[in-house]
């Protein structure tokens, strides 16, 4: 009871006069409370917004008390980072592990501070103990660092000898992990730039795998091993060996499943989202529909790892031919209470998908709102990233696709120039080869005239090459929403249907868009 009387005593005789946290038990009678209800839903986005819910209306007064009210409430909300719950495994698992280790250690720390040197002691033995466990090395070594301290003020020295060994030991795997991080945080970097830095990247991939298995090979901790695996699942992406992927990830779920990997550091579900990502691109997109049904339960839906799961998804059904399964993914993700939050690029992204999605398989009763929406998304110009890489093409071939449909000859002719203009200008590296193929069997319907028979005919050879041809590594792809063959059997169909017209006079530019 000992322990259990000093930590009474400290804590009471330590506590502050208000608990510096919410009192969400209060309800939102309290300003704070409504005031983080308010933040939480964002429908106010403004600061005087804010004032006005809170206080009626805005003046100076008002605006003085929000100041007061608002650094308070961020003070407490921070000091609720202490309390948040990491049990669901849908995220990141080693979150939960990760801050057991830090909230131990910070325990004992503010202990040893207070001379409750006893209690300090069982919990730094606790951290390091969970440190080694779960391979935070650097947690272990504050935790054995702190412990040497108090087992020589104590006069314990063969604790203090032991722990001085294990903090050594380490100490020497820190420095392993520490240049295995900075290898891999060089490629992380190279990876997430411009394609000129990924291109710059590839021939170093070999090298830089090398040594990370040797510092692997000496450290022998979960942070290098975790290195490389994901280095060598980046060389395997930058080269597009997808099915190396597909090998790499399902031995890995191997070793997860036979206890060869640490359940509590390993990130099953990036290994799944590299498994169906590599599936998609290796052309096997109904297995990896299969594997992303199975999958999706793993995501949480409120992380911005589940959106960009659900955008592989909803690829796989495209690309397995699914449209109903990939209007249900489509839906799902639009309708979530998080898709609001999520970049303005990703939005785009999935407005690009819905329009795809839409051609392939037109709503039933399209709202008036909707096709406006349609409208005037083909009539925008893409603006091209620097690096030529991306949803460029796409965003063009779904404008011509469009127009095709709506057999308007001066918009299909005005978007297959800016078409053929891109591929003169971007699309020369060999890299390209799918997509400047299919660019060509688009341009060639123009050159024989819009007729079926004829652009299928003159289509054979080019369409032979298409098949035939690889997918790109991901450093230099741009993405098929759509695979390419069924892009141009869809564009025949239209061609089939009728050809397109010229407008009538008077008719105005619509199809010019905004330039």
């Amino acid at each position: 009871m000992n322990e259990s009387r000093t930590l009474a005593q400290i804590i009471t005789s330590r506590k502050l006069p208000l608990l510096p946290l919410l009192d969400f038990d209060a309800g939102e009678k309290m300003k704070e409370n409504k005031l983080v209800a308010s933040l939480a839903e964002g429908q106010e986005s403004t600061r005087t917004q804010l004032v006005r819910t809170l206080y009626g209306k805005g003046t100076a007064n008002t605006e003085a008390s929000f100041r007061k009210l608002h650094s308070r409430v961020m003070a407490k909300m921070l000091n609720h980072l202490y309390f948040l719950d990491y049990s669901d495994q849908r995220h990141l698992v080693s979150k939960r592990y990760e801050l057991e280790c830090l909230s131990l250690f910070h325990k004992a720390l503010v202990l040893y501070n207070e001379s409750e040197s006893s209690l300090a002691v069982r919990l730094l033995n606790k951290c390091l103990e969970l440190s080694q466990r779960d391979g935070f090395t650097r947690y272990g070594i504050q935790a054995a660092g702190l412990l040497r301290v108090l087992y020589a003020q104590q006069q314990r020295k063969p604790q203090y000898r032991a722990v001085t060994k294990v903090l050594l030991d380490l100490q020497k795997v820190r420095t392993f992990e520490e240049e295995a991080d900075n290898i891999y945080s060089d490629v992380r970097l190279a990876i997430a730039g411009t394609v000129k830095m990924r291109r710059q990247l590839l021939p170093m991939m070999p090298a830089y795998l090398v040594k990370l298995e040797e510092l692997h090979c000496k450290a022998k901790s979960v942070d290098t091993g975790n290195y490389v695996y994901q280095t060598q699942l980046a060389q395997q992406e930058l080269t597009g060996n997808y099915a190396e992927i597909i090998k790499i990830t399902a031995e890995a779920a191997r070793q997860l499943k036979a206890g060869k990997l640490n359940p509590h550091r390993f990130d099953v579900r990036f290994n799944h989202f590299m498994s169906v990502y590599a599936h998609l691109l290796s052309r096997q997109a109904e297995k990896g529909l299969k594997l992303a049904a199975v999958y999706d339960k793993d995501f949480h839906p409120s992380s911005a790892n589940w959106f960009y799961f659900q955008e592989h998804y909803l690829l796989l059904a495209l690309h397995a031919g699914d449209y109903v399964q990939a209007r249900q993914v489509l839906q799902t993700a639009t309708s979530s209470p998080s898709f609001g939050k999520q970049r303005a690029s990703a939005q785009q992204r999935w407005e690009l998908f819905r329009a795809y999605v839409d051609f392939v398989q037109p709503p039933a009763r399209p709202t008036p709102v909707r096709r406006q929406q349609m409208e005037q998304w083909a009539l925008t110009i893409p603006e091209y990233s620097r690096d030529k890489r991306g949803h460029n093409v796409a965003i063009l071939v779904m404008q011509v696709m469009y127009f095709l449909r709506q057999r308007d000859l001066d918009a299909v002719l005005l978007r297959a120039d800016r078409l053929r203009k891109y591929q003169q200008r971007h699309l020369r590296e060999a890299a390209n080869l799918r997509t400047r193929l299919f660019l060509r069997l688009l341009l060639l319907i123009v050159d024989q005239d819009f007729d079926p028979v004829r652009s299928a005919r003159q289509a054979t050879t080019l369409l032979k090459q298409l098949e035939d041809a690889p997918p790109p590594g991901e450093a230099f792809a741009e993405v098929e929403i759509i695979p390419y063959e069924t892009l141009w059997q869809l564009a025949l169909q239209e061609l089939r249907a009728g050809p397109p017209m010229p407008s009538a006079p008077g008719a105005g530019a619509a199809g010019k868009g905004p330039g």
